[in-house]
């Protein structure tokens, strides 16, 4: 495994849409393991591939005290209520903004092993798989932003592991 450098704004890679994924083999498999190191180096909650300059749908997810995720071209299915969370991104260093983001989410997508996952979430894990999927598809979250003057400056994202599933001060996601 290997931690592969995260790409930052203004890096185009970032605005582009990740293509499917249509062949799980060794060199997505090894994408995974170094997405998920790279994502303990910088401690994150999540990282998408596009963030590590590949322009493929597979996305990572690391809640603290939760198993891991890895999924392949996931997609949210359905979303339910809305609620304001403060988020920051490993791809945009040093800022957190409150924005909008759906309570519930309903998403799905493949496995490592290439099998079909439907999970439904809540809380933090609801976050990531909204934040990392909007990722692939060139989406930040600044973009849901009425203003960059919305952006708050933060000299460290807080250590996940002393997270309270809220995100009250900004998860450092992917």
């Amino acid at each position: 495994m290997a931690v592969i450098p995260i790409r930052t704004l203004p890096d185009p890679v970032l605005r582009q849409k990740a293509r499917r994924v249509r062949d799980i083999n060794r060199s997505v498999q090894r994408l995974i393991d170094d997405m998920l190191e790279t994502m303990h180096a910088a401690r994150g909650v999540g990282l998408a591939a596009n963030q590590v300059g590949v322009l493929l749908r597979v996305i990572v997810i690391g809640i603290p005290g939760e198993e891991e995720i890895a999924l392949i071209n996931p997609q949210i299915v359905r979303t339910y209520g809305e609620r304001l969370v403060s988020e920051g991104c490993l791809s945009i260093p040093g800022y957190v903004a409150e924005i909008r983001r759906a309570e519930q989410v309903k998403a799905k997508g493949l496995d490592r092993s290439g099998h079909e996952v439907r999970l439904r979430a809540d809380g933090l894990l609801a976050q990531a798989l909204q934040h990392e999927i909007d990722h692939i598809n060139g989406t930040l979250y600044i973009d849901h932003l009425a203003s960059p003057d919305d952006l708050r400056p933060v000299e460290a994202f807080p250590d996940p592991a002393e997270a309270t599933g809220s995100a009250p001060s900004g998860e450092a996601f992917g």
